[in-house]
């Protein structure tokens, strides 16, 4: 029985992008955009059966979902390309698997529950084309064994799609090595998926939304618990997201990963207790109640309103009238129907900009103000951290809210906590460019 805490880096290759960003989400959770824009969910038709031929086809027309994208110039739709979206892997982690084991940098993603690798049973073109993966061989691992009759897929709303076959192997996570997990080998990847960035992911979400066919598979987290790799009294993980000030400002510490122990440290340094609320599993997602909202002190009540604490998620989404009071509280700013989200001038100071906070449970978080401006849109504008979630009907509180706590999820309590990180200076300016 151990803990452990594991460091992570910001990712290298990654570039930030407004509209992207917003693209990835809507292909992750499938919402169809409020707010005009050059993307959209659009009805596609999708028949089953003996198609292509001149026969009868036997089986049913059925219409789907899927996400669009309409171009400015000729209002011509077409199919939404790897270009548009952006991997949203901000930051990874290095996880040893197989043994000996093989470091590969993975995005640790409370919002799914998969641990997907890029593999050697990937088309060789896959594997010429994208040099910059290490890629797992289990031919490689001693400890590595097949798990028949299982496969994976994950699919979006615009087509794109990554799956294949089912093995276990030796996990080292920071340490804690994971006996006989489930591992996730990538035989096909779409291109939206082969274009990001990292070398796969660790869903930290419940196994009852994991992809694995016939049968589910536990999650790394669900094995620890199992294996007793961490302790019974804390089986929990917990998150610290760095900001974008950190690289250059060390004293504000490492971003990091705790499993099976609380830092103390970084509790202490906020001056706060931990406020614990419960979280609803039932659709695997760390979904708690968020029923209020302050711009500037001004409480907005959500009776009834739900939100997702996503670790792979960049950008926080919250419902319309909420969006609206934040960026009313921004001399200057607008939503941008080419941008797809509210913008603000690049030159709003930090004194201009409003304080914003998210209740987790019956208390008040606050958004640090250099995260409600994630990049610049176009010259001499800020793309917003805090964007409409549209159809949803639940929050998706992203990296932009989460840098602001360091987050505990309490699997063995089925409960989030969050303690508002204090030594983050509020009056930072806005992020740069890039």
């Amino acid at each position: 029985m151990s803990a452990t805490k594991i460091k992570i880096i910001a990712n290298p290759h990654y570039k930030k992008s407004g509209t992207k960003s917003y693209v990835h989400l809507m292909r992750k959770y499938r919402f169809n955009p409020t707010q005009p824009g050059p993307y959209f969910l659009g009805n596609a038709m999708q028949q089953t059966g003996r198609q292509y031929t001149d026969k009868a086809v036997g089986g049913r027309v059925h219409m789907r979902q899927v996400l669009k994208k309409k171009s400015v110039d000729t209002d011509q739709v077409g199919e939404v390309g790897a270009e548009d979206v952006q991997n949203d892997s901000m930051y990874l982690a290095q996880v040893g698997i197989g043994s000996p084991a093989q470091n590969l940098n993975l995005d640790f993603d409370t919002g799914s529950a998969d641990l997907w690798v890029w593999s050697t049973k990937l088309p060789s073109a896959t594997l010429s084309q994208y040099t910059d993966h290490t890629v797992f061989d289990s031919s490689k691992s001693s400890t590595f064994k097949t798990q028949e009759g299982s496969t994976w897929k994950i699919s979006y709303g615009d087509g794109s799609s990554a799956s294949g076959t089912v093995g276990t192997d030796d996990v080292n996570i920071g340490g804690v090595v994971v006996k006989n997990q489930a591992i996730e080998l990538a035989d096909t990847l779409s291109a939206q998926f082969a274009s990001g960035a990292g070398d796969g992911l660790l869903g930290l979400a419940f196994s009852n939304i994991n992809t694995v066919q016939p049968k589910s598979v536990a999650t790394p987290v669900d094995n620890m618990i199992t294996q007793a790799d961490i302790p019974s009294s804390a089986e929990l993980f917990t998150a610290k997201l760095g900001s974008w000030r950190d690289a250059d400002e060390p004293d504000k510490g490492e971003s990091f990963y705790t499993f099976g122990y609380i830092d103390q440290a970084t509790v202490t340094a906020a001056g706060a207790d931990i406020t614990y609320t419960p979280v609803d599993k039932s659709q695997g997602f760390w979904l708690f109640d968020s029923t209020s909202a302050t711009v500037n002190g001004k409480t907005i009540t959500r009776s009834g309103n739900t939100a997702i604490a996503d670790t792979g998620t960049t950008l926080a989404l919250v419902d319309d009238a909420t969006c609206k009071a934040i960026y009313d509280a921004i001399e200057g700013a607008k939503y941008d129907s080419e941008s797809q989200g509210y913008i603000y001038p690049s030159d709003t100071t930090a004194d201009n900009l409003p304080v914003v906070s998210f209740a987790v449970g019956d208390k008040q978080f606050a958004v640090q103000k250099e995260d409600l401006g994630f990049v610049e849109a176009k010259s001499g504008w800020i793309y917003g951290g805090i964007q409409s979630r549209g159809s949803m009907d639940m929050d998706i509180l992203g990296d932009t809210f989460l840098k602001g706590i360091y987050a505990v999820f309490d699997v063995g309590n089925t409960r989030f906590g969050a303690v508002q990180r204090k030594e983050l200076n509020q009056n930072l300016a806005t992020p740069p460019s890039s």
